[in-house]
Formats: structure tokens, sequence, C-alpha cells
């Protein structure tokens, strides 16, 4: 019997707004599992695929309203704009990325008629078809691949390990969408069988659901902790991180570049006997240091002999006339006698934030990018590989390209490990840990240690299986001095990316449709 979409769209808001709660801070995973159960539920039940579409929308709203509160803390700091902006672009991105759980669900449920699925032939379908939903979502527009489902299970390190690294992480909100339908179809079966004979099956009821109970806890308890287990360091390059605490509204105030570069300079320490790999936030420097060699050996002059440095900074390209015609956000490694080594330049490029959509229009009625400059930053051509002495090949990912699963790695030239230069400082209290948790998933997925640097938090060592090794909170002052973890074997998705994803949506759906073959 299905709800009136009367109720169950409200519901569904209700239920997505709560599913958000499992991502990082709060990490509430079994409530999102619950969540995305009951939403399984009412699907099933849904007269049509418009009313599953509405019914997937209004989830989508619920989530992304809530899971994204963290946009709203970024307009805080533009002047040129009042701050309550901000919570009616969480609402507008909200109202527009719900569309692709919408897609998914109506797609789920318009499949499954066709299939003639029962309850378990849908929950195949809808996991494959919300794979699609994010993979889209991750792609349409340039993409805002931000808090995928899969991201609940960071907190619990051993599920996504085991699987992001032949389904990647499209695959696992697949299959968290399969256990969730699963856990409905146990819940109601167990229900059903409670109340047919009460006098012999309530005990049998009973002590299954102990056994699962005991099962859950015995496993949670043993696997866990052994997974969450830190190795010791190892033998790699020695690094240093540093993190000086600039907040958004520190950094670009007149005069404070000397300043803030004097706290990167206090934090980076005294070069030692042994070489080291400083690493720097995302525009660390506010000089152009291709034109500028006076910024280049201020920054020599911190190195030891064998030192090298990768900052983040701005690239510019000057004119016939002088001026600068185009700029890039970029990362650059230098040595201790100042050369550029090496140029990567951030190629997805955050709307609003680095550029200006329909800018004619939009700056007509008074809108203007979040971070300081009327220049839109150029995008770069992709991944590619800094080689450093002594190391090897770096990527480079600047802050939220790192979001994006399958997209973050040369493949043709894989690196010793992925730099993540980033600024956090705008994304309030609860972007910082989402953003951290999805370059864990990153990780995991390429087998790769990932470095993060940001001016204000989170930043952190984490291994080639996702584990931190090593991090600063968020707005706390300091360096984080360690090994370079060493990457491991490539993973099956690190090989062939989000081709695996797609098959596995395959092959759930025709399982939903074998499905009924087996019940006819």
């Amino acid at each position: 019997m299905h709800l009136p979409l009367r109720r169950a769209f409200p519901l569904a808001i209700l239920l997505g707004a709560l599913t958000a709660c499992g991502f990082a801070p709060l990490d509430l995973w079994p409530l999102s599992i619950l969540c995305v159960a009951a939403l399984v539920a009412i699907l099933a039940r849904a007269p049509g695929p418009w009313s599953a579409a509405a019914i997937g929308w209004a989830f989508g709203l619920g989530n992304f309203c809530v899971g994204l509160n963290w946009i709203a803390t970024a307009f805080t700091f533009q002047a040129a704009m009042p701050a309550w902006l901000g919570w009616i672009a969480v609402v507008l991105l909200s109202l527009y990325l719900a569309c692709f759980p919408a897609i998914a669900t109506a797609a789920a449920h318009l499949l499954a008629r066709v299939a003639r699925a029962g309850d378990f032939g849908f929950a195949l379908i809808l996991a494959g078809t919300w794979i699609v939903g994010e993979l889209l979502r991750a792609t349409v527009f340039t993409g805002f691949a931000w808090n995928p489902l899969a991201a609940i299970w960071v907190s619990t390190w051993i599920v996504p390990m085991l699987t992001v690294t032949w389904a990647g992480t499209y695959g696992l909100s697949g299959l968290t969408f399969l256990i969730a339908g699963a856990l409905w179809i146990a819940g109601r079966a167990l229900l059903r069988a409670w109340h047919a004979d009460p006098e012999r099956r309530r005990g049998r009821v009973l002590v299954l659901g102990g056994v699962a109970i005991a099962v859950v806890t015995g496993a949670s308890s043993i696997l866990i902790p052994v997974a969450m287990h830190v190795p010791p360091e190892g033998d790699g390059p020695r690094i240093r991180i540093v993190q000086p605490n600039i907040n958004q509204n520190e950094k670009w105030q007149e005069g404070a570049e000397q300043r803030n570069f004097a706290r990167l300079v206090d934090l980076s320490g005294q070069p030692g006997a042994e070489p080291r790999l400083l690493l720097w936030p995302e525009v660390a420097v506010p000089w152009y240091l291709e034109t500028d060699p006076a910024a280049r050996d201020a920054l020599a002059a911190l190195l030891g002999p064998r030192d090298l440095l990768l900052t983040g900074g701005i690239a510019v390209r000057i004119d016939k006339s002088g001026d600068i015609a185009a700029a890039t956000n970029s990362l650059f490694a230098l040595d201790a006698h100042g050369r550029i080594l090496g140029r990567y330049d951030k190629s997805h490029l955050v709307p609003y934030g680095e550029y200006l959509p329909m800018r004619p229009l939009l700056s007509a009625i008074g809108l203007s990018r979040l971070a300081p400059g009327d220049m839109d930053f150029d995008a770069g051509p992709g991944p590619r590989d800094l080689p450093l002495p002594g190391i090897g090949l770096v990527g480079g990912q600047i802050c939220y390209e790192m979001i994006f699963s399958g997209e973050v790695v040369d493949r043709a030239h894989r690196p010793r490990f992925l730099f993540n230069p980033s600024n956090d400082a705008w994304f309030g209290r609860w972007g910082p840990p989402q953003h951290l948790a999805q370059a864990r998933l990153r990780a995991m997925e390429e087998a790769m240690p990932i470095i993060r640097s940001t001016p204000t938090g989170i930043s952190a060592i984490i291994d080639a299986h996702g584990r931190l090794l090593a991090s600063l909170e968020w707005h706390q002052p300091g360096a984080i001095d360690g090994r370079l973890p060493a990457a491991a074997a490539p993973t099956l998705f690190s090989r062939f990316g989000n081709l695996l994803p797609l098959l596995l949506s395959i092959i759930l759906v025709g399982l939903g449709f074998a499905s009924r073959l087996r019940r006819g």
C-alpha cells in the first residue's frame, strides 16, 4: 500500500535531511542506512515513475540542503553580497542537484515496471540507477560530486576499503542502496513472521535477531579496530606539512601579505641534515612566482640544499602591453636555488569561486565571485605529474578537484603520491571534514597516499589504504612532520576507473530483471 504523495513528499525530505547526518562531521551512518531503507520502502510502493521522481527529488532536496550547509559560510567572506544570500544559494543549488536522485528513482520505477520485478528486484534496479545518477551529477555542467552516498562509510574504514578498490565510490553508493533495500525486505519479513504465528515463530525471530546483533557487534569489535590500526612510520622521504591558520578574511586583507608569509615561514622550521619536502596550502604565496625572482629567492632561503617546496600560487600570462591576460590557480615545485621544477594548473574550477558563469548577466545584477578579483581563472588540461628529484612523480589536485572519483590521476604516468593543497577556510565547520572524507575515498580507489595542506584545516597524511596517519584539526595552527607513505599495488579501479561502477550498474539492473524470471 503506497503513501499518498502529499505525505510521501515531506517524509522524503525529512529522510534526506537525516541521511545527510551520516556524512562528516556527524558520521551517524547507521541513521543514514535506516533512512535509505525507509526511502526504498516508499519508492517500492509509489504508483508510477512521476511519483517516484517526486519522492527522489524531495529526498535529494533534504539531503543536499543539510549536507551542503557549509556553502552559506562562503558568502560571509564576500562583502559585495549579503550573507543571507548564501542560504538562498544552498537551497537553489539543492533544487538543481535533487534532479539527479529524481532521475535515478524514476528510472528505477520505470525499469522495475517493465521487468515486473518484485521487491528485491526493485532494490537491485534502484541500486543500479543510483550509480548512474551519481555519475551524472559528477559530470553534467562540469559536475558537482560533493557527498556521494558512499562517503557515509568512511568513518568505518573497512567497508569502503573492501569495495571502492574494485567498484569505486559510485559503486559503493549503489551497494549502499542495495544493503538498505535488503534491510527493508528482511525487516518486513521478520515483522510478518512475528505476527503470523506468535506461539511458534516469535522465539525463532528473537533468536535470529539476537544472533544477527551478536555477529554484527562481534565483527565490528574485531574488524574495525584492526582496520583502523595505524602502521608504524615508514622509510619514505621526510615531509613537513604547514597549516598556518590564515582565515579567508585575513588572506586578502590589504597589507597582510608579509604577516601571512611570516606565519608560513615560522611553521616551516629550519632545514636539517636530511632532505625534506615542504608542503604549503593552495595559493599560499600571493606573488607571481614565474615573473618575480625576488619571491622565488625568498622561498629558496627557507630550504636546505636538497630540500624541495610544493606550494600553491597563481600563474599569469602577460600580454604585449604588459597587462595580465589570463591566470590559473596553480601548484609550483621549487628547489633550493629558487628554480621552478614544474607547474600544475587546476582544471576543475569552482563555479562562483574561481569563475563567474554567465558573467555579463550575473555581474549586471550585482553578483560576483566569492573569491576576490574580477578576472576568471582559466582551466588547466587535467591531471599532470610533476617530476621531483629524489622523489619521483607527484600528482597534483588542487582543493575541490579531489572530490571527482576516477579523475584525479594521470593513468598513463602513475605518480608516487597525490598532493592536495586546498583552501577550506570558507567551508564552515562541515565542509573541511567532508572534504577530508572524500580525499580518503580517492586514496582507497587509487591505492595511493594523499597529502593535504590547507590554511585552516584539515591538513593530513593519508596512506594508500585511506587511513589517517596524522592530521591537524580545524583552525589549529601547526605543522605535521612525517614520512611519505608508500603507494600500494594499483587497484582494479585505478586501472579502469568509472567503467567499473557503470558495469556494476548494468549487472544490478540485469539481476533485477532476472529476479522476475526466477519468480516466474
